[in-house]
């Protein structure tokens, strides 16, 4: 996969855990956020720093916290090529179904196997 690095934004940590795993196992590096504010700063601040992420991985909802669709908004304002994919349990959300219509260039559905994240990931870097 080469020096592909991935910022994750999940809320619930056994995803980040399990997503982090499985994105090393593919040999990229991972960085985690736990909300959407917190994705966006990490994003800006790897920019800032000449060491971009290739890509993000947003979960569509976190409870108390900024989700996905918000926070793919900011982060199009700061890199209007970001390349973030959109993942959820909820297959019907228009978010999912139209992820591109809401800034997304791909979605994931959770469960997923690794082979679908490597799909999703290669698709868009």
């Amino acid at each position: 996969m080469g020096n592909c690095r991935i910022l994750v934004m999940d809320d619930e940590e056994i995803i980040q855990d399990v997503l982090s795993n499985m994105l090393d196992f593919l040999g990229y590096e991972v960085q985690v956020a736990a909300e959407g504010a917190q994705a966006v700063q990490m994003y800006r601040e790897a920019m800032e720093s000449g060491n971009p992420f290739d890509a993000v991985i947003m979960d569509l909802t976190i409870p108390g916290g900024v989700g996905g669709k918000d926070a793919v908004r900011d982060l199009l304002k700061i890199d209007p090529a970001a390349k973030a994919i959109v993942s959820s349990g909820y297959s019907t959300d228009p978010v999912v179904t139209n992820y591109q219509e809401h800034g997304f260039k791909g979605v994931i559905k959770k469960p997923f196997k690794i082979e679908e994240l490597k799909e999703a990931i290669q698709k868009i870097v």
